[in-house]
């Protein structure tokens, strides 16, 4: 083969190289996000952040139509901004069940004193 045409077809292969090893981390990218989504759904985002859910499955979907269309660079740059909101909703919602649960620890306490106190009164 000459020099000549070792330079075009060292390009060549060098760019379906790179293609091939995009499309493996954004395939990647795309199911971690998928599962990022579906993990702060079973939180309770859906009810307790709604809109951070929301803007995940949006982003979710972008990234999958952009996998589709072998974008694979928007692919993964929308798969880690819909990870990065998933992480939000699903932080949203535990914190939205951990702050419901200690209001009503704090309830019962309320209830438990005053009920002390009234027992210690009728003493």
């Amino acid at each position: 083969m000459s020099p000549r045409y070792t330079l075009p077809m060292l390009c060549a292969a060098a760019l379906l190289s790179a293609c091939a090893s995009q499309k493996t981390p954004a395939t990647a990218d795309v199911a971690v996000s998928r599962a990022a989504v579906e993990n702060a759904a079973q939180a309770g985002a859906a009810e307790l952040a709604p809109a951070e859910l929301l803007a995940a499955r949006e982003k979710l979907q972008q990234a999958s139509r952009a996998l589709a269309d072998k974008d694979y660079k928007l692919a993964s740059d929308l798969s880690q901004q819909a990870q990065a909101d998933a992480k939000l909703a699903q932080s949203k919602a535990t914190s939205a069940k951990a702050t419901s649960a200690a209001n009503e620890v704090q309830e019962n306490v309320r209830v438990l004193r005053e009920e002390l106190d009234r027992a210690n009164k009728q003493q």
